[in-house]
């Protein structure tokens, strides 16, 4: 029996040696004692924790909370402040950098500053002046000025219109903004809604851009979400007919980007109370991650904004 156990280490240990671990059993392979199988297994060791991430949406200069389904332009006015309008939610005079600071202060990453249309620039800068490092930034991201708002603090820069042409992907520009700044920094935002002939709603979403005003040809589902997760850090979705209704999340949304991502995914859209967190971190299998906006106290809601980060740091000791 010895003589077969030092020959079984002496195997294991010239093929340890051949895939560079270094690795020599010091015990027969029977004895209760494994170095190998002590350890748990990768899955549970990165298993996923879902995060709260915050939000700052600029219209026109100020911090408001839309009905995403109610932007559009006013084409005669395009240069000015009120070009784009919508049905607000809530308005305040509270500065972008004010909120910037409070996620900071709550140790929130990952959250997103969102430009509306036009006049929102110096706000921008602001927050993520305020929160260095913390913050996305998007609408009117080119491969031309993303660099630049990365220089301006962002830590990432989140994409859709400048990507989507004619209603397909445009590789080309795609693969700018990849060579700009690197896969490590680009959001790809798959906002998304059905269209309007789906009258039953079980049909599939589809990517929406101009400030979710025009479809694409693009479904949302897994061979979209594998392609492209090939040139982007995240995903951020928000399911547009429910955005800013405190109506209720798109289960089914959220249950097919928990599925089929394979990269980080936020989800945004119709969360009505703390219950809507537990749900999405069910349905997507703690693999996405959620904002809310309306709903919180802080946007003239109902849910606690504290009640939020407390949960997110019961999920994320």
């Amino acid at each position: 029996t010895t003589t077969y156990h030092t020959y079984q280490n002496i195997f294991l240990s010239i093929k340890c040696r051949s895939i560079n671990l270094s690795f020599q059993p010091s015990l027969p392979l029977n004895a209760t004692s494994q170095p190998f199988s002590s350890l748990p297994p990768k899955s549970l060791l990165n298993k996923p924790t879902m995060k709260f991430r915050p939000c700052i949406d600029l219209h026109a200069g100020q911090v408001k909370q839309i009905i995403g389904s109610t932007l559009s332009d006013d084409k005669q006015n395009a240069l000015s402040a009120s070009a784009s309008h919508a049905s607000e939610n809530f308005s305040t005079d509270r500065p972008a950098s004010s909120y910037a600071r409070t996620y900071q202060n709550d140790g929130l990453t990952g959250g997103h500053v969102i430009m509306l249309g036009p006049g929102n620039v110096e706000a921008a800068k602001a927050a993520l002046a305020a929160y260095p490092g913390g913050l996305q930034i998007g609408g009117g991201i080119t491969a031309e000025n993303a660099k630049e708002w990365i220089d301006y603090g962002a830590s990432h820069v989140i994409v859709t219109s400048y990507v989507f042409r004619n209603g397909e992907i445009d590789m080309g520009r795609l693969k700018c903004l990849v060579d700009a700044i690197g896969k490590e920094k680009l959001v790809l935002d798959l906002s998304c809604r059905r269209k309007p002939e789906d009258a039953e709603g079980k049909g599939p979403y589809f990517v929406v851009t101009d400030r979710w005003q025009t479809y694409t040809d693009v479904e949302v589902n897994e061979e979209t979400l594998r392609t492209l997760s090939a040139y982007c850090d995240e995903f951020l979705v928000h399911g547009v007919e429910n955005e800013g209704k405190r109506c209720g999340i798109l289960e089914d949304l959220v249950e097919l980007l928990g599925k089929y991502s394979p990269v980080p995914v936020t989800y945004a859209g119709g969360v009505k109370g703390m219950e809507d967190l537990e749900r999405v971190k069910s349905l997507g299998g703690g693999r996405v991650d959620l904002t809310i906006g309306s709903a919180l106290d802080c946007f003239g809601g109902d849910i606690p904004y504290d009640d939020v980060v407390a949960w997110h740091k019961k999920e994320n000791p």
